[in-house]
């Protein structure tokens, strides 16, 4: 068996439309896409295929938590249970603490906290009775850090951590580890707008150890990593991806 080798595996991906989470559907399980864009899925899915893989798509909302049980029962259809989670989308509405309403500030928590929870609750049953599972959960800088307008997203993210590290201790010694990453500045749609900026994206990359910002390929490595046996004997943890900007 090799350690990193995920090509008997199928994983559902959340916000699989969206940059991060299209990257990690290339890491070589059989996957299911999940997203709000038909057209971007299928683009996704047709790049999977030319490269030999499997996958299928799910174009679901999950801002919406009572579609959250057809879209379990949808996306274990494909390849059958699920072995490998990743909880990818989400949602940074960039607003200042003193503008946040009740409504964007539910939007936020609802997508970025209690969806992943839910999600992974509904498809750790199945997992268990494999005995073997992974739930990889997207944190942040801002799980451990406070940046300017991005409040409800700290918040968020503060609590994937510490989700991250429940959920660990409820399903690990079942065989399901919980792990996060949690990357740095890369280019993806939650961080265009810092990318759009040239002198804040420089600003940003000097603040690293290594003194740039991320590829979306240097997060396949620790993706790979936590999806696979290579990683069974580590859970609650956070990872930071972020080229040792949280080490400065």
């Amino acid at each position: 068996m090799s350690l990193f080798d995920l090509s008997n595996k199928v994983a559902l991906i959340t916000g699989a439309s969206s940059c991060m989470g299209a990257q990690q559907s290339k890491a070589g399980a059989s996957v299911v896409l999940l997203g709000r864009r038909a057209d971007r899925l299928e683009s996704l899915s047709q790049e999977l295929s030319d490269l030999g893989r499997k996958s299928a798509t799910l174009c679901a909302d999950l801002g919406d938590i009572s579609n959250l049980d057809d879209i379990v029962s949808a996306a274990n259809q494909p390849f059958g249970s699920i072995d490998i989670l990743c909880n990818t989308a989400g949602v940074n509405l960039r607003q200042h603490a003193d503008t946040v309403t009740s409504e964007s500030w539910d939007q936020t928590l609802d997508l970025n906290l209690k969806i992943p929870f839910f999600l992974a609750q509904k498809q750790v049953p199945t997992m268990q009775k494999k005995g073997w599972g992974k739930v990889i959960n997207v944190a942040s800088l801002q799980s451990s850090r406070a940046f300017a307008n991005g409040i409800a997203y700290g918040a968020s993210k503060g609590g994937v951590a510490q989700l991250t590290r429940a959920m660990a201790e409820a399903w690990s010694a079942s065989g399901v580890c919980c792990n996060a990453i949690a990357p740095g500045f890369f280019p993806t749609e939650l961080t265009q707008a810092v990318f759009d900026n040239t002198d804040l994206s420089q600003q940003l990359a000097q603040q690293t150890a290594i003194g740039r910002n991320g590829k979306l390929e240097e997060l396949d490595g620790t993706c790979v990593f936590l999806a696979s046996h290579a990683s069974d004997y580590v859970t609650g943890q956070v990872i930071h991806i972020d080229g040792g900007f949280t080490a400065k």
